[in-house]
């Protein structure tokens, strides 16, 4: 398994609490392991997001390595782990740092079927829905209902920061991938269209997986992925 890696990516805003309250920030830690579907298995680096301050933070997608999770934690409060989708890839480390933290793991119910092929005993700890608001650091965190590449596929906007938390429904050249079990092309497509691309052009992506992008950077090349079915 390759090392991970820890970067800030320096979105930030000002605390509001006092001057010394630290900014609120967005920081990426890149674990490697495993996605297993239909029989298949595949290396893969995922990132794994933390936004919050210097007291409490939210984790998005805890995967592979929840002792690497935990140490960019450091001491502070985990308010929930936020599931953006139940491949195994993305929440196969979440029950351990939900221990280790003591925090609530969150998943749309529509992907428990997903979450049981990587789970047959622990379940999550709470339910996302579209509209729903988590916060953190006295921001708030927009739960949006994106399915396609999974069925409870979920995307986090904070308009605050200014940044959207894909998952695997928007990459950097397209959509996620819809050529497995309980993923769809129209419904991604639907769920990009009308839900992601409307959002601020200057909204920076950051995906499951490589690279960020922004909204105004893929909503040109969104006839280009109709036509070409992936």
């Amino acid at each position: 398994m390759d090392p991970q890696r820890s970067e800030d990516i320096h979105h930030s805003v000002a605390g509001r609490s006092t001057a010394k309250e630290a900014q609120l920030r967005v920081e990426r830690v890149v674990t490697s392991g495993t996605f297993s579907l239909d029989g298949g298995t595949w290396e893969v680096d995922n990132n794994v997001w933390l936004v919050g301050d210097d007291r409490e933070v939210l984790v998005i997608d805890a995967a592979h390595d929840a002792a690497a999770v935990a140490e960019a934690v450091g001491d502070r409060r985990v308010s929930a782990i936020v599931c953006t989708h139940a491949h195994d890839d993305h929440v196969n480390a979440a029950p351990e740092l939900a221990a280790l933290t003591g925090a609530p793991v969150l998943l749309h119910p529509d992907d428990e079927v997903l979450w049981k092929l990587a789970h047959q005993s622990a379940t999550p700890g709470g339910r996302l829905a579209d509209g729903q608001l988590l916060r953190v650091g006295g921001c708030a965190v927009h739960v949006l209902h994106t399915p396609g590449h999974a069925p409870g596929a979920v995307c986090l906007y904070v308009p605050e920061l200014g940044v959207l938390f894909s998952g695997d429904t928007l990459f950097k050249g397209g959509p996620g991938a819809t050529g497995r079990s309980y993923s769809d092309f129209p419904t991604i497509i639907s769920s990009i269209s009308r839900t992601l691309l409307t959002l601020p052009g200057e909204t920076v992506v950051h995906t499951g997986h490589g690279e960020d992008t922004s909204i105004g950077a893929e909503a040109p090349q969104l006839e280009d992925w109709i036509r070409r079915g992936h």
